[in-house]
């Protein structure tokens, strides 16, 4: 008899719902489709369920933040991996301010700044963050296969990686509601990151959506970038997976 291996409901997202492509879908019905795998996002993580309600300790914040600087800091690399492999100037132009966004103009500006200020308003010390003492051995390897994701695959499907945008707003919208309500403890400034992306994401979201419904025109080609999202769904759902496992508390 057989035994029947069951991975915990924590360790595997909800599958997302791959269409039946029998011929190419319109420019309209593969963006339909892409926001269909809305309900794969690691948003629907229990962790995240626990800081939408308010029910994070401060250890638990602290952890996130702390390993989630490893994701922040492999953003504009893997945008600077998409850049080499793509032949097309006016993209390049248009991407390449992703990294500005990330690493800023100067020192002490851009998003991995503001990521960097956010763990300090939690009490962690500024040189506790920078130099990521705190990181997950396994939160680490996690986000290098996305780099290393966007730097084998051909650009497109590596710019389909980065749609998981789509549904980003909504997530920053809810922190910035959520956590003035439940944690009095985090200063108003320490939500300058998120209010930076609620720009910056839906610029982000209509560029790379435009990029792959001009060049996703084929059921291979489409198919290429529902995996490439799956993928980077997946990416994100391990990270948020293993850091919740690491600071779970009973």
């Amino acid at each position: 008899m057989t035994a029947t291996l069951v991975a915990s409901k924590l360790a595997t997202p909800p599958p997302p719902p791959f269409p039946r492509l029998d011929h190419p879908l319109s420019p309209v019905q593969l963006e339909e489709a892409l926001r269909s795998f809305n309900g794969s996002y690691y948003v629907q993580h229990p962790f995240h369920q626990l800081m939408y309600e308010g029910r994070l300790s401060q250890r638990q914040f602290q952890g996130w933040v702390t390993n989630r600087l490893a994701y922040q800091r492999v953003v504009p690399r893997k945008d600077a991996a998409i850049l080499s492999n793509c032949p097309d100037p006016a993209v390049r132009r248009e991407w390449i301010q992703r990294i500005v966004d990330h690493d800023g103009t100067a020192p002490g500006t851009g998003g991995i700044e503001l990521w960097i200020r956010l763990g300090v308003s939690l009490g962690v010390p500024r040189e506790e963050m920078e130099d990521e003492r705190h990181v997950l051995p396994a939160v680490r390897l996690i986000c290098e296969s996305y780099v290393t994701f966007c730097r084998a695959r051909p650009w497109v499907q590596a710019v389909a990686s980065s749609l998981t945008e789509l549904f980003a707003p909504r997530i920053h919208q809810q922190r910035i509601e959520s956590f003035p309500k439940f944690y009095p403890w985090i200063p108003p400034e320490a939500l300058d990151y998120f209010k930076s992306r609620l720009v910056q994401a839906p610029r982000d979201v209509k560029h790379g959506l435009a990029i792959v419904q001009a060049h996703c025109t084929t059921v291979e080609t489409q198919r290429q970038a529902f995996e490439a999202l799956a993928f980077k769904l997946d990416m994100l759902w391990a990270m948020i997976d293993t850091i919740h496992n690491a600071y779970k508390e009973e």
